[in-house]
């Protein structure tokens, strides 16, 4: 019972600790110049799986852009990935229709 015990807490910090490792930080190239905006967000989220089998051979190549203005970036990487992954409204759809 104590090693279950245990092993719950230790799981649970090593779930939480790797949660905070992938927190974003600051971008302290923000407000530097020319800075990547909402249209360059869909882009670059449409085709980073693409970018990201790239990354892995090419260092040189990132998935995600530095100089970009912050939240409306962000907001277009979303909306983009979301277009090539299909977003969940077909699912939803589907669901709908077989009943």
């Amino acid at each position: 019972m104590v090693l279950r015990r245990f092993l719950m807490v230790a799981g649970a910090m090593a779930i939480l600790g790797l949660a905070a490792g992938c927190a974003a930080g600051p971008n302290p190239v923000q407000g530097s110049g020319a800075e990547a905006g909402f249209l360059l967000g869909v882009w670059h989220g449409f085709i980073s799986p693409i970018a990201f089998i790239v990354s892995l051979f090419n260092h040189q190549v990132g998935i995600y852009e530095v100089y970009n203005n912050g939240g409306w970036y962000n907001f277009g990487f979303v909306f983009g990935a979301s277009l090539f992954f299909g977003g969940g409204g077909g699912a939803g759809a589907r669901a709908s229709r077989r009943r």
